[in-house]
């Protein structure tokens, strides 16, 4: 059975679930799913979750992500980007100077509406879908965090943004609500998520270079699930231990000559390898190792 991270760079024009059962095909494999979904008209990094990495999923969707956007002014469409109903708007597009200053409310911790087009959930049913339907409904503000935005202008009324975000940050709000501010109205007009999960455009591919590869090139792009871990440091377990830890055992660490902190992750290895992560906590004996996922190797 294949396993892995396969890092995808999602072309434009495809949802995720369509760029996931391309790559299930090429690899062969059995069971595949993604992180993070990319909209059809966003490009970018997409890591493909192979096998048993699929069980790491949960651990990656937390991360923050870095994003590259147009932002084009004067405009408002009822989908937040270039692809909804757009409308033009009166107003005068506003000086770089005015632009540029703007961005500054919209750093740090703020308050965010999910757009009817994302797919969260409300009530059990995705806010796309009611909108597919016509429905239009009250959302929420949640929080996010905007760690960094930067703008560069490329037109009188275009702007690109770089932005690294908190997970839940939609960047075609955060253009529209740019707009909103300037006076002048705004909308996303292209997309590309250049990191997220630890990954970046420089470890994805497109599904052009995957289809040209041959079958071993394929499996060898496969990251190893360790790939999202690879922060915490590694346990190396003697055979007996190995085995108890296999079984969902916690591994006292004074039996293993370690002082870890409570709350401390670690990635649990014997001499074939990683095959679980670990987090310190306190049991009835002590502090120990307990395993939180298993990742047979």
């Amino acid at each position: 059975m294949k396993n892995g991270i396969l890092v995808l760079h999602k072309g434009e024009g495809m949802t995720s679930q369509t760029a996931v059962t391309r790559v299930k095909r090429l690899l062969g494999a059995a069971k595949a799913g993604h992180t993070g979904t990319l909209d059809p008209l966003a490009t970018g990094v997409l890591p493909i979750l192979v096998g048993n990495a699929s069980k790491a999923g949960e651990y990656m969707l937390s991360s923050d992500k870095h994003y590259i956007a147009t932002l084009r002014l004067g405009l408002t469409s009822d989908t937040e980007d270039i692809t909804g109903n757009l409308v033009r708007c009166d107003a005068r597009i506003p000086s770089e100077s005015e632009v540029l200053s703007v961005l500054e409310k919209f750093r740090g911790e703020i308050l965010q509406i999910p757009p009817m087009v994302s797919a969260l959930k409300v009530g059990g049913k995705k806010l796309c879908d009611l909108a597919r339907e016509g429905i239009v409904i009250e959302r929420e503000a949640r929080p996010i965090t905007v760690h960094s935005l930067l703008a560069k202008r490329i037109a009188e009324d275009a702007y690109t943004l770089d932005v690294i975000c908190s997970k839940g940050t939609y960047i075609r709000t955060l253009c529209a609500d740019i707009g909103a501010a300037l006076g002048c109205g705004g909308v996303m007009e292209t997309l590309c998520r250049a990191e997220a999960s630890g990954f970046s455009l420089a470890d994805a591919y497109t599904l052009e270079a995957l289809e040209a590869m041959s079958e071993q090139a394929r499996e060898d792009a496969l990251l190893p699930v360790e790939t999202v871990f690879k922060k915490y440091e590694a346990v190396v377990l003697p055979p007996f231990f190995a085995r108890l830890a296999k079984n969902g055992l916690p591994i006292y660490l004074k039996k293993i000559g370690r002082t870890d902190a409570e709350g401390t992750y670690l990635r649990m290895c014997d001499a074939e390898g990683f095959f679980a992560l670990g987090k310190v906590e306190l049991c009835e004996a002590g502090l120990a190792i307990r395993p939180q996922k298993q990742f047979p190797n």
